[in-house]
């Protein structure tokens, strides 16, 4: 009986310790996140190593789709536009596939990012983006496949790729001068409606200075005279004034606005609020 109870202990213990062994994956996952400008490059890819092997030309044939890396999707993310020479890119994640050759390699930027490795079926309508890069032979040898954003400037970079003695490099840039331009002409045009709008929405629904919040508001529907909340938002600014005919102006204007757009949460909110101040539906 004591046996059976030590065996059937040991074979538990067994399975338990089996259970939380994480195996080491041959091809581990790396993630990469780097600024260009203003804007973000994300990477996620695995990195398999070499280990003595022929690479190009043997391992990853030559003039056929390559996953560029190992396991699922190679997957590149732009938080803006970017341009590989004449060709665009959208902001998105691309499945990133190449098509290595001896002296240049055809890198491919895939809408859909969601195979394990190249797709079974490919479909040209998926590609985003297509840009030729010559091969670069390296006197280092780079034993785990990488991928890396380098040349940092304050417009481009490049996205380079490289194992073994070979590197790809792709130049890319970024639309650092556009975002920048319409920073500075929004900083120098001064707040908007929208800013009006919050700070007076700020005063009234904290209690501040209602006067102020007055001020804002009325500066906010002018720069908006379309904006049906703002409109809503001066309604409630004036009844809380005492100011219950001006109030009651902003609300139908708001109800006008809102019945048009249309957008029925505001209609409702402004009809409760005219009913309350005294005004029939």
């Amino acid at each position: 009986m004591n046996k059976n109870i030590f065996l059937v202990a040991f074979c538990a213990i067994g399975m338990s310790m089996q259970a939380q062994i994480t195996p080491v994956q041959p091809s581990p996952s790396a993630k990469l996140t780097q600024t260009v400008g203003l804007t973000e490059v994300n990477v996620e890819y695995s990195r398999p190593a070499a280990r003595d092997r022929a690479i190009f030309g043997e391992l990853v044939p030559f003039d056929q789709v390559w996953r560029t890396g190992a396991n699922s999707n190679t997957v590149v993310t732009f938080s803006d536009s970017v341009s590989f020479g004449e060709q665009k890119l959208k902001a998105g994640s691309y499945a990133l596939y190449t098509k290595p050759g001896k002296s240049q390699w055809e890198v491919i930027f895939y809408n859909n990012t969601e195979n394990w490795g190249t797709p079974e079926d490919w479909d040209e309508a998926q590609v985003a983006a297509t840009v030729m890069a010559p091969v670069t032979k390296t006197s280092n040898k780079t034993e785990n496949f990488t991928i890396a954003v380098n040349n940092l400037m304050v417009d481009g970079a490049t996205l380079d790729i490289m194992w073994d003695q070979t590197m790809v490099s792709v130049p890319f840039t970024v639309p650092t001068d556009q975002k920048m331009l319409a920073s500075i002409n929004r900083i120098i045009a001064g707040p908007t409606g929208t800013d009006y709008f919050s700070a007076a929405s700020f005063y009234m629904e904290t209690g501040k200075d209602i006067n102020q919040a007055k001020e804002w508001i009325d500066i906010a529907v002018e720069k908006s005279p379309n904006a049906y909340w703002m409109w809503r938002m001066k309604s409630l600014i004036e009844a809380k004034m005492g100011d219950k005919n001006m109030a009651i102006e902003s609300a139908k204007k708001s109800l006008a606005l809102a019945t048009s757009a249309p957008n029925p949460d505001y209609v409702r909110l402004n009809k409760i609020s005219l009913e309350e101040w005294g005004v029939k539906m």
